[in-house]
């Protein structure tokens, strides 16, 4: 078939190398903030997130080097299910739970609102580099989904 009536996959960036998701890319002050400093030359400054929650790898570049959670200052959503799916605020996967077992939206929407006013720090505290209130939202619902809510 002609790639011209192919569509492409939606994305920003390269294929990880071990699960071939498509990764989003990060911007160096989230590389700079999230990866240890000694492992930092072991990675370009165009790199990816891999989203894919099993897979180990967490960043990764063009050249199929790769960093995975023992490279990292610290644990990051959805890598690792104890890290804050809101880094800024501090929103758990367990705070979208307690909504969802609730039947409320309180901490889910209050979250969302902190995520989307100016007090946000996503570049440094998010390890995508972008806002989360999608990611929270996403979540949220395939709990109820999965609650049957």
């Amino acid at each position: 078939m002609n790639k011209a009536f192919v569509k492409e996959a939606e994305g920003n960036g390269g294929r990880c190398p071990r699960c071939g998701s498509l990764g989003l890319g990060v911007p160096a002050v989230t590389l700079a903030a999230f990866v240890q400093t000694e492992r930092r030359h072991e990675i370009s400054e165009t790199a990816y997130f891999c989203e894919f929650p099993r897979c180990e790898v967490i960043y990764f570049d063009d050249f199929e080097r790769f960093l995975v959670s023992t490279d990292l200052l610290r644990s990051v959503w959805p890598k690792d299910s104890d890290a804050p799916l809101c880094g800024c605020f501090g929103l758990s996967a367990d705070d979208v739970a307690d909504d969802v077992r609730e039947g409320t939206v309180a901490r889910v929407k209050a979250a969302v609102a902190k995520a989307n006013s100016a007090n946000t720090h996503c570049l440094t505290m998010s390890a995508k580099g972008r806002n989360c209130a999608a990611d929270i939202q996403r979540y949220y619902f395939k709990l109820r989904s999965q609650f049957g809510s």
